[in-house]
């Protein structure tokens, strides 16, 4: 974790209603792009690390027999819960309120267990080994990210870009200018160093995926809103008494940026990192 700062279980409060709709989708073709690489059976096990809405193991939950996701956030499991059984997939998924860092838990042995943007709120050696270990002997590990570059435009789409800087700058106002993360603060960003992590745990590889973004999104006031409240440093409990007024603000500088309510940008691609655990780990 980063270094003088400390997880606690309100890093997330108020943000899991928001999540779905207001974070940008991972690429079109992800599970697509996890099939041809593993290729999974149908009949394994998944672990979804830091699983917040159920993100990835939705996502993923018809490659396998069984999904487990792991959240500390009693809200995300609790909407994890509720899209499972939307999709129909609730009787292959289990959801279990913990940290990554009390695994195993009893959860078993698994093919594969994914970090979604989840690692670098982890205490990242410990868990690393430790799932590791609970993965069977060639098992996959999968790290998720958004594909950082190159930039994304909305050239060419109908609707204005969301005005992300004056967001920020917003954000800033209400809640000071070093990033808030719980009931701390993260002024140098959370932690990179995932592979260097990862290969001391005894993992092999990397094999690495690109699955190609770029899709046209169209955004309402509401679902940006919706992003601003799932995200750690604006979660809706940081803004404490004042959360009616910033969200007032928020809608006001949207709809001036686009009178008609919505906007354009296309999504990110995404970068998967495969891991294996050699088949003859101890």
């Amino acid at each position: 974790m980063a270094t003088g700062w400390e997880w606690d279980e309100t890093l997330f409060a108020g943000a899991a209603p928001y999540y779905d709709r207001g974070r940008l989708p991972y690429a079109p073709g992800l599970a697509d792009a996890i099939a041809r690489a593993l290729p999974p059976d149908g009949r394994g096990r998944l672990l979804d690390v830091g699983c917040g809405p159920g993100t990835v193991a939705l996502n993923l939950a018809h490659l396998f027999r069984e999904i487990v996701g792991v959240d500390p956030d009693p809200e995300m499991i609790a909407e994890a819960r509720r899209r499972a059984r939307e999709r129909g997939v609730d009787a292959k998924a289990r959801w279990v309120r913990a940290r990554a860092e009390a695994l195993p838990a009893g959860l078993g042995r698994f093919d594969v267990a994914a970090f979604g943007q989840s690692f670098h709120w982890m205490d990242q050696d410990p868990v690393a080994a430790t799932v590791r270990d609970m993965l069977r002997p060639d098992g996959a590990l999968l790290h998720i990210a958004d594909l950082k570059s190159p930039s994304r435009t909305a050239e060419g789409l109908p609707h204005p870009e969301v005005p992300y800087a004056a967001v920020d700058a917003l954000v800033k106002h209400y809640l000071g200018p070093v990033r808030r993360a719980g009931r701390g603060v993260l002024p140098q960003g959370t932690p990179g160093g995932e592979a260097e992590v990862f290969a001391r745990a005894g993992f092999a590889g990397p094999l690495r995926l690109v699955v190609p973004g770029g899709q046209a999104l169209e955004r309402s006031v509401d679902d940006v809103v919706a992003w601003v409240f799932s995200m750690s440093f604006s979660a809706p409990h940081l803004f404490e008494g004042r959360r009616t007024g910033f969200e007032a603000d928020l809608r006001a500088l949207l709809c001036e940026a686009s009178p008609s309510g919505r906007f354009s940008e296309r999504g990110p691609g995404t970068e998967v990192f495969v891991w294996r655990r050699p088949p003859d780990a101890g």
